[in-house]
Protein backbone atom coordinates (compact mmCIF):
# COMPACT_ATOMS: atom_id res chain seq x y z
CA UNK A 1 0.00 0.00 0.00
CA UNK A 2 1.29 3.45 -0.18
CA UNK A 3 0.64 5.75 1.95
CA UNK A 4 -0.68 9.00 1.13
CA UNK A 5 -1.47 12.21 3.65
CA UNK A 6 -3.08 15.37 2.23
CA UNK A 7 -1.88 18.60 2.61
CA UNK A 8 -4.41 21.06 1.61
CA UNK A 9 -6.31 24.00 3.39
CA UNK A 10 -9.35 23.87 1.38
CA UNK A 11 -11.99 21.48 2.76
CA UNK A 12 -13.81 20.74 -0.33
CA UNK A 13 -10.51 19.68 -2.04
CA UNK A 14 -9.26 17.34 0.77
CA UNK A 15 -12.70 15.81 0.35
CA UNK A 16 -12.65 14.97 -3.02
CA UNK A 17 -9.20 13.68 -3.42
CA UNK A 18 -9.89 11.98 -0.22
CA UNK A 19 -13.19 10.31 -2.00
CA UNK A 20 -11.10 9.38 -5.36
CA UNK A 21 -8.18 8.04 -3.72
CA UNK A 22 -9.57 5.52 -1.35
CA UNK A 23 -11.30 4.15 -4.43
CA UNK A 24 -7.68 2.49 -5.52
CA UNK A 25 -6.76 -0.38 -3.61
CA UNK A 26 -2.78 0.27 -3.75
CA UNK A 27 -3.52 4.13 -1.92
CA UNK A 28 -4.41 4.32 1.49
CA UNK A 29 -4.76 7.81 2.99
CA UNK A 30 -3.64 7.71 6.21
CA UNK A 31 -3.93 11.68 7.24
CA UNK A 32 -5.58 15.17 6.24
CA UNK A 33 -3.43 18.38 7.21
CA UNK A 34 -5.08 21.66 6.85
CA UNK A 35 -1.64 23.53 7.00
CA UNK A 36 2.22 23.54 5.97
CA UNK A 37 3.01 23.02 10.14
CA UNK A 38 0.49 20.18 10.13
CA UNK A 39 1.59 18.44 7.29
CA UNK A 40 5.12 18.25 8.65
CA UNK A 41 3.55 17.25 12.39
CA UNK A 42 1.53 14.45 10.68
CA UNK A 43 4.60 13.56 8.62
CA UNK A 44 6.79 12.49 11.41
CA UNK A 45 4.15 11.08 13.30
CA UNK A 46 2.25 9.13 10.53
CA UNK A 47 5.70 8.43 8.03
CA UNK A 48 3.79 8.17 4.80
CA UNK A 49 5.04 7.65 1.54
CA UNK A 50 3.91 10.41 -0.52
CA UNK A 51 2.83 14.11 0.61
CA UNK A 52 0.15 15.79 -1.55
CA UNK A 53 1.09 19.55 -1.05
CA UNK A 54 -0.63 22.61 -1.69
CA UNK A 55 1.37 25.78 -2.12
CA UNK A 56 -0.38 28.88 -0.60
CA UNK A 57 -1.40 27.58 3.17
CA UNK A 58 -1.86 29.25 6.30
CA UNK A 59 0.97 29.16 8.80
CA UNK A 60 3.53 27.27 6.84
CA UNK A 61 3.12 27.50 2.89
CA UNK A 62 4.15 23.85 1.14
CA UNK A 63 7.37 24.99 -0.11
CA UNK A 64 8.55 25.61 3.56
CA UNK A 65 6.98 22.90 4.72
CA UNK A 66 8.72 20.31 1.72
CA UNK A 67 11.92 21.85 2.96
CA UNK A 68 11.47 21.30 6.55
CA UNK A 69 9.90 17.20 5.62
CA UNK A 70 12.74 16.36 3.30
CA UNK A 71 15.40 17.52 5.42
CA UNK A 72 13.56 15.44 8.54
CA UNK A 73 12.05 12.38 6.33
CA UNK A 74 14.13 11.97 2.77
CA UNK A 75 12.53 9.04 2.46
CA UNK A 76 8.97 10.65 2.13
CA UNK A 77 8.14 12.29 -1.46
CA UNK A 78 6.45 14.92 -1.69
CA UNK A 79 4.05 15.77 -5.12
CA UNK A 80 3.19 19.46 -5.08
CA UNK A 81 -0.90 20.06 -6.49
CA UNK A 82 -1.51 23.47 -7.03
CA UNK A 83 -3.15 25.75 -8.73
CA UNK A 84 0.39 27.61 -9.87
CA UNK A 85 2.46 27.08 -12.69
CA UNK A 86 4.54 30.20 -13.12
CA UNK A 87 8.62 29.78 -12.31
CA UNK A 88 8.78 31.74 -9.27
CA UNK A 89 6.33 28.95 -7.78
CA UNK A 90 7.86 25.86 -9.68
CA UNK A 91 11.24 26.29 -9.52
CA UNK A 92 11.50 27.19 -5.26
CA UNK A 93 9.12 23.60 -5.04
CA UNK A 94 11.58 21.48 -6.67
CA UNK A 95 14.64 22.95 -5.07
CA UNK A 96 13.32 22.48 -1.93
CA UNK A 97 12.82 18.92 -2.50
CA UNK A 98 9.28 18.08 -4.31
CA UNK A 99 9.58 15.44 -6.57
CA UNK A 100 6.96 16.08 -8.56
CA UNK A 101 4.86 18.81 -9.58
CA UNK A 102 1.40 18.88 -11.09
CA UNK A 103 -1.95 20.80 -11.19
CA UNK A 104 -4.90 21.18 -9.44
CA UNK A 105 -6.89 20.17 -12.53
CA UNK A 106 -5.00 17.03 -13.53
CA UNK A 107 -6.87 14.11 -14.24
CA UNK A 108 -7.86 11.70 -11.63
CA UNK A 109 -6.43 8.50 -13.27
CA UNK A 110 -3.26 11.00 -13.76
CA UNK A 111 -3.08 12.30 -9.96
CA UNK A 112 -3.29 8.73 -9.32
CA UNK A 113 -0.35 7.67 -12.33
CA UNK A 114 2.13 10.36 -10.51
CA UNK A 115 1.58 9.17 -7.08
CA UNK A 116 2.33 5.63 -8.77
CA UNK A 117 5.35 7.29 -10.38
CA UNK A 118 6.73 9.03 -7.42
CA UNK A 119 7.09 5.45 -5.15
CA UNK A 120 9.03 3.75 -8.75
CA UNK A 121 11.38 6.75 -8.18
CA UNK A 122 9.94 7.93 -11.85
CA UNK A 123 9.75 12.27 -12.05
CA UNK A 124 6.13 13.13 -12.36
CA UNK A 125 6.06 17.13 -13.96
CA UNK A 126 3.25 18.67 -15.40
CA UNK A 127 3.63 20.36 -19.10
CA UNK A 128 3.68 23.82 -18.10
CA UNK A 129 6.39 23.10 -15.05
CA UNK A 130 8.65 21.53 -17.39
CA UNK A 131 8.53 24.09 -19.62
CA UNK A 132 9.28 26.41 -16.80
CA UNK A 133 12.30 23.98 -16.00
CA UNK A 134 13.34 24.97 -20.11
CA UNK A 135 13.29 28.40 -19.38
CA UNK A 136 16.10 28.66 -16.79
CA UNK A 137 18.77 26.98 -18.29
CA UNK A 138 21.53 29.23 -18.25
CA UNK A 139 24.63 29.59 -20.88
CA UNK A 140 26.85 27.06 -20.66
CA UNK A 141 31.09 28.69 -20.44
CA UNK A 142 32.91 25.80 -20.13
CA UNK A 143 32.32 22.48 -21.59
CA UNK A 144 30.29 19.97 -19.29
CA UNK A 145 33.68 18.10 -17.95
CA UNK A 146 35.19 20.93 -16.45
CA UNK A 147 32.29 22.37 -14.56
CA UNK A 148 31.03 18.68 -13.43
CA UNK A 149 33.16 15.93 -12.43
CA UNK A 150 30.34 13.40 -14.43
CA UNK A 151 31.65 10.56 -16.07
CA UNK A 152 30.33 10.42 -20.06
CA UNK A 153 27.95 7.41 -18.46
CA UNK A 154 26.94 9.35 -16.39
CA UNK A 155 25.99 12.12 -18.58
CA UNK A 156 24.36 9.49 -20.58
CA UNK A 157 21.92 8.68 -17.86
CA UNK A 158 21.61 11.85 -16.52
CA UNK A 159 20.34 12.67 -20.07
CA UNK A 160 17.74 9.83 -20.27
CA UNK A 161 16.89 10.26 -16.64
CA UNK A 162 15.59 13.91 -17.25
CA UNK A 163 13.26 12.35 -19.88
CA UNK A 164 11.52 10.76 -17.34
CA UNK A 165 12.48 7.71 -17.87
CA UNK A 166 12.54 4.78 -15.56
CA UNK A 167 15.36 2.59 -14.31
CA UNK A 168 14.23 -0.29 -16.60
CA UNK A 169 14.11 2.30 -19.81
CA UNK A 170 17.36 3.82 -19.16
CA UNK A 171 18.99 0.46 -18.98
CA UNK A 172 16.98 -0.56 -22.18
CA UNK A 173 18.25 2.59 -24.01
CA UNK A 174 22.10 2.16 -23.08
CA UNK A 175 22.18 -1.46 -22.93
CA UNK A 176 23.25 -1.66 -19.38
CA UNK A 177 21.62 -3.54 -16.48
CA UNK A 178 18.92 -1.64 -13.91
CA UNK A 179 21.90 -2.90 -11.15
CA UNK A 180 24.41 -0.24 -13.03
CA UNK A 181 21.96 2.41 -13.64
CA UNK A 182 21.67 2.90 -10.25
CA UNK A 183 24.72 2.99 -9.64
CA UNK A 184 25.00 5.50 -11.82
CA UNK A 185 21.98 7.91 -10.65
CA UNK A 186 23.68 7.60 -6.75
CA UNK A 187 27.00 9.00 -7.92
CA UNK A 188 25.16 11.75 -10.21
CA UNK A 189 23.14 12.59 -6.79
CA UNK A 190 26.30 12.46 -4.99
CA UNK A 191 28.45 14.38 -7.49
CA UNK A 192 25.81 17.14 -8.12
CA UNK A 193 24.68 17.23 -4.96
CA UNK A 194 20.85 16.99 -4.99
CA UNK A 195 18.38 14.44 -3.69
CA UNK A 196 16.41 13.29 -6.29
CA UNK A 197 15.56 12.69 -9.52
CA UNK A 198 13.46 15.66 -10.10
CA UNK A 199 16.30 18.02 -8.75
CA UNK A 200 18.95 16.30 -10.86
CA UNK A 201 16.73 17.25 -13.50
CA UNK A 202 16.44 20.97 -12.97
CA UNK A 203 19.93 21.13 -12.13
CA UNK A 204 20.98 19.59 -15.59
CA UNK A 205 18.83 21.71 -17.47
CA UNK A 206 19.92 24.74 -15.50
CA UNK A 207 23.73 23.92 -16.43
CA UNK A 208 22.82 23.05 -20.21
CA UNK A 209 23.79 19.05 -19.20
CA UNK A 210 21.35 18.03 -21.00
CA UNK A 211 19.40 19.05 -24.22
CA UNK A 212 15.87 20.43 -22.87
CA UNK A 213 13.66 20.12 -25.96
CA UNK A 214 14.09 16.18 -24.78
CA UNK A 215 12.21 16.85 -21.33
Amino acid sequence: MIRVLIADDHHVVRRGLLFFLKTQKDINVVGEATNGREAVELTASLRPDIVLMDLVMPEMDGIQATKKIKEQYPNTEVLMLTSFSDRDHVIPAIEAGAAGYQLKDIEPDDLVESIRKLMRGENTLHPIATSQLMKVREPQIDPPHKLYPLTPREQDVLSELTKGKSNKEIASSLFVTEKTVKTHISNIFSKLHVQDRTQAALYAVKHGLTDPSGL
